[in-house]
C-alpha cells in the first residue's frame, strides 16, 4: 500500500522564503502548505490538520507564538511537529518559544539544507513508535495515545514534554544525562539551548502537580516513583 506524504504548513509574512522552503520540501517528497499571517495559519491548520507546522515568530496579524499556543490549546495539535522560524537569536526569545510548546526552532537567515535536515530529523523521531503503557503508583503514561493520568485524571503535556516524561519514566531511579536526553528527544540534528530541558522540566512539574523528576546536581535528571 502506497503511504501518504507527510504534510507540512509554512506560515510566514516573507514570500521568498516560502518559496524556497516550499521548493526544498517539495523536492524532498513533501506535501506543502503555505500561510502570510497567523490567521491564515491558524485556518489552514485547523483545516487540512498538518503533521508539521513552521510558523515565522513575527507574523501579521497574530504571531506564530500566538497560533502555537491556539493549536496547543486543542486536542487534535497535542502530537503536531511545530517549528519556529526567528530573526531574533537570543535564549529568551528561544524558551519562550520551547514553553508554548514548539519541537523545534531555526533562526533566520535559514539554510535550506539545515532546515531539511531538521525536518526529516523530527520525522524520524515520530516514526519511532513506543507501545508500552507505563503504570507507577498513581501515574499512567499511555504512549500510543499521549495520555498522561495523576489519580485518573488527565493532564495535557505538549510532544517534547511527554516524551521527556516518559523517557525518565521507563527506567525509574535512573540517571539520565544532560546530553543523554538532549539526543534522545530531541536528537542529533537539533540544535536546542542548555535550558532546554530545565523549560520543559519546569512545565511538566506544573502541569503535573507532582515533583516526580528529580535533579541532580551537575548530572542530569531522574524519575521518582515516590510521590
Amino acid at each position: 500500500m502506497e503511504t501518504k506524504p507527510w504534510k507540512v504548513l509554512i506560515a510566514d509574512d516573507e514570500p521568498d522564503i516560502l518559496e524556497i522552503l516550499k521548493y526544498n520540501l517539495a523536492s524532498q517528497g513533501y506535501e506543502v502548505i503555505t500561510a502570510r499571517d497567523g490567521d491564515e495559519a491558524l485556518e489552514k491548520a485547523t483545516r487540512t490538520r498538518p503533521d508539521l507546522i513552521v510558523l515565522d515568530v513575527m507574523m501579521p496579524r497574530k504571531t506564530g507564538v500566538e497560533v502555537c499556543q491556539l493549536l496547543r490549546s486543542l486536542p487534535t495539535f497535542q502530537e503536531t511537529l511545530i517549528i519556529f522560524l526567528t530573526a531574533v537569536n537570543d535564549d529568551g526569545s528561544q524558551i519562550r518559544g520551547l514553553e508554548t510548546g514548539a519541537d523545534d526552532y531555526i533562526s533566520k537567515p535559514i539554510s535550506p539544507k539545515v532546515f531539511i535536515s531538521r525536518v526529516n530529523a523530527l520525522f524520524r523521531r515520530l516514526n519511532k513508535t513506543e507501545v508500552k503503557t507505563l503504570e507507577i503508583e498513581n501515574l499512567v503514561i499511555d504512549p500510543e495515545r499521549f495520555l498522561v493520568k495523576v489519580d485518573g485524571q488527565e493532564i495535557v503535556l505538549a510532544k517534547k514534554e511527554f516524551e521527556l516524561l516518559y523517557l525518565l519514566a521507563q527506567k525509574p531511579g535512573r540517571v539520565f544525562l544532560r546530553n543523554e536526553i538532549l539526543n534522545q528527544v530531541w536528537g542529533n540534528d537539533v540544535i536546542v539551548g542548555d535550558r532546554t530541558i530545565d523549560v520543559h522540566i519546569r512545565k511538566i512539574r506544573q502541569k503535573m502537580g507532582i515533583d516526580c523528576i528529580t535533579t541532580v546536581k551537575g548530572v542530569g535528571y531522574k524519575f521518582s516513583v515516590e510521590m
